[in-house]
This record gives C-alpha cells, structure tokens and sequence, in this order.
C-alpha cells in the first residue's frame, strides 16, 4: 500500500513490519516537528501521520491472535503473561513474534539488553542467534537445489577436485579435515545427511576426548545433531563455487528480504544496538565478536530481520513450493529419549505420537493441524526457539539473552499459541516451575 500526500510517502509492504511502520511514522513526525519553526503548530501534513498512526495502530495491534486450537488470546493478555513468566523465571529479554494467516500480527520486545545498564531490547536489537542459523541456510542450500547446482544426494567429496583433507586451513579451526585422512567412511555423507543431522559427525570435535573430527556412526543411518555436518557442508559449497559463506547468504537471502540487521560474522553497525547474554544468576557473559563465518552457529539477527525470514519460508518467496516440501518432509525418524546429553543415545517411544522427526534443517512433528516445523538456538547467555504450522499459517518467533528462558518456553508456547506439541522433555525445556 501506498500513501502520499502533500509530498509525503510511507511505503507499507511485505517486508514492514507493524512495528516498523509505526517507528517511521514516528520518526516522520518527529523530523517535520523539528523542522518547523513553531513546534506548538500542527499543520495537515502532521495531522495525516497522526491519522496513519491511528490507523496503523488499530489495524495491526487491535486484533486478537488467533492459537491452533481457534481459541484466542488478546495483545494485551499475552503482554502480560510474558512479563509474569520473565519475573517468574528471571529472564532478561525476550523478543516474541506471532504469526497468524503467515503474517507477523504481534511483535514485541521486553525486558533489557544489559541488564546493568537497563537498555531495552527493541525490534532491531542484534542477538546471537546461535542455531537459528541453521534453518536460514537450509533454505541457501534448497535455493541450489533447485538451480541444478547441487544433488542432496550426491557424496559431498564428489564436488571437489581432491581429498578436502589436502586443502589448506584458512580459518581457525573449522575448515581443518586433516583428521579424516584416514577415515574413508566421510566420503559417503551428502548435503541430505547433513541437512538431516545423519552425516555421523559428533555435535562439535571438541566433544570428543581428543578433540578430533570423526565420523561416528554410519552416515546416514541415525539422527545425532550435528553442527560439524552444517560446516562441512558449507565448506565443500565455498570451494565448489568460490564464495565464502557471508557472500552467499547476503546475495541469496538478506538482501533479496532486505535483513539488513543480518550476518554470519559480527559488524561494526552491531555495536550501536546488540544484546549481551546472561547468566541464570543474572551475571552478564563477555561478548564474542570474533567468529569465523559458520553456517551452524554463528548468524547475529534481530527479531525484525528474522520474522522476515519466516514470513518468506511461509509464503515460498525464497523457494519454489515443491522445495519447501521437501524441506519439511520427514527425512529420519527420532526416537531418542533426548537431543543431547547421554540419554540421546537411548531410544523410547515417547514422542511416537507427534512423529517426531527431521526435515531439511528443521525439526518436525505431526499434530492435529498438521505438521510443525521448529528449529532451537543455544548458547551462552543466548536461548531460542522457533516452531510454524505451514498448514495453519500459524507460528511463533521465541528470541533471547538468558540462560533461563528455556524454562519458560513450554508455557509461553501454549499460551500464545496453543502449541502442546513441541517435546519439550525432548529438548530439555524444563519448566522453572518443575525443575528438576
């Protein structure tokens, strides 16, 4: 929608969120006040943003959200239920937004980004968001699916002209294979083992007693997460075309969306606005703004940049339909008691009934109003989650800077949107009520 008057033009598209609307509008406002000589005077321009504030405000903040269940719970009820949790658990900040139709109708900040210094988070607030950069370039890797350029099912070390173990290190650690050298069983995996988590790579190689990279288990045979497998996977795509991660991410998604808040290495123009993480005592970690490029790990976002992100994965503007079917189809079933820790080696039956499984970078499940598709961050002082029902339209974005916000995430799920599937057991997200 476009509205000009008087040689004023607000621009309300797709890719604006309510929130950002009504920031500029604000701005607006604020800049012709500042330019007039008499600030007491409202002239008809001034009077049009306020009638467009208005406007905005009852359209996009007004309405109730809608759960999957059809029941409803208003703006103002959710507000405060968030604020109880965050008191109740000691939450720091929190960044939520819901989606109803696929489309963001609620999206709010709450609480600080420095707990010492009480800044507020706000919608372009950066955050680490840890594996929430796992589903973003998911979506890269379809993208070249579906140009030809790349076979999910093709053996990734089929692509490079000698042994990846040859190639020379040029980052800290991560591009380093000399330790398969003598492990053929790495030739097997694909880009579809990885997208999966089935490649047999352990989680991070220094997991492991000696700190070395290993294929684990037959690839392709089991799930076991593994950001290892991400990397390897974007290791084998920067030498087969030439870029580096950064490069395809910005060519491919954050510009195309206009995510310009977005990267997989830390900016300078973060430093004006970032959050810091903190400990469950409150404490506040030291920020890291010294990582190589990681397709796994290392995305920094905001709540704004992100919600654009998923509204593009709803409404297939980044891939052709058939693709982000087959992302979210069930890849490998999971069986595990949990994602981690020693229990993820055992199997039950518990999550049998919502068919818990994985896609292509997403995790999956089945419930009544079809299937979910969720992908978890964590790390120090930095806890997310993310879960849509492609089928409903309806989903939520969980973003923040603490050590406790998992154990809000059970409650704050059903209570915005009527989500009682997420395995919450499963992913450890255990309430702050019912610790154990």
């Amino acid at each position: 929608m476009f509205v000009t008057r008087d040689k004023l033009s607000v621009v309300y598209n797709d890719n604006v969120s309510c929130h950002q609307m009504m920031i500029r509008l604000k701005q607006k406002l604020k800049k012709e006040l500042h330019n007039q000589k008499n600030h007491i005077m409202i002239t008809k321009k001034n009077l049009f943003i306020l009638f467009l504030i208005f406007h905005i405000t009852s359209v996009c903040f007004g309405q109730d959200i809608i759960k999957l269940d059809n029941t409803k719970i208003s703006e103002a009820n959710l507000d405060a239920k968030i604020v109880a949790l965050m008191k109740a658990a000691n939450v720091q900040g929190l960044a939520v937004a819901v989606f109803n139709n696929k489309e963001p109708v609620y999206q709010k900040t709450f609480g600080y980004k420095n707990v010492i210094t009480k800044e507020p988070v706000n919608n372009e607030t950066n955050f680490y968001g840890a594996s929430l950069s796992k589903p973003v370039f998911a979506v890269m890797v379809m993208q070249l699916v579906e140009k030809g350029i790349l076979d999910l099912d093709k053996p990734l070390q089929d692509y490079l002209p000698k042994p990846i173990f040859e190639y020379k290190p040029t980052k800290k650690w991560h591009d380093n294979y000399q330790d398969l050298k003598d492990d053929p069983t790495y030739r097997k995996i694909t880009a579809r083992m990885c997208l999966d988590h089935t490649s047999g790579f352990p989680n991070w190689r220094w997991d492991e007693p000696d700190q070395k990279l290993r294929v684990k288990t037959t690839p392709g045979s089991r799930y076991s997460y593994s950001g290892e497998g991400l990397v390897y996977l974007q290791v084998v795509l920067e030498y087969l075309l030439d870029k580096p991660l950064e490069q395809l991410m910005q060519e491919n998604i954050f510009v195309p969306l206009k995510m310009n808040n977005s990267s997989y290495t830390w900016q300078p123009k973060f430093e004006k606005d970032y959050c810091l993480g903190h400990k469950s005592t409150g404490e506040i970690y030291e920020k890291d703004k010294d990582n190589d490029a990681r397709s796994a790990s290392t995305l920094e976002t905001t709540l704004g940049d992100y919600t654009l992100f998923t509204k593009a994965v709803f409404k297939n503007r980044l891939l052709k339909q058939s693709a982000t079917k087959e992302m979210f189809t069930q890849q490998i079933k999971i069986r595990s008691v949990a994602q981690f820790g020693p229990l993820r080696l055992k199997d039950a039956d518990a999550n049998d009934g919502i068919d818990l499984g994985y896609g292509l970078g997403w995790g999956l499940l089945k419930s009544p109003y079809g299937t979910g598709a969720f992908k978890e961050g964590h790390g120090d002082g930095f806890q997310h989650y993310s879960i849509i029902f492609p089928q409903t339209g309806i989903g939520i974005i969980i973003m923040s800077n603490s050590d406790n916000a998992e154990s809000i995430f059970k409650e704050l799920l059903e209570s915005a949107i009527g989500d009682i599937y997420t395995p919450w057991r499963w992913e450890n997200y255990i309430p702050y009520n019912q610790k154990e």
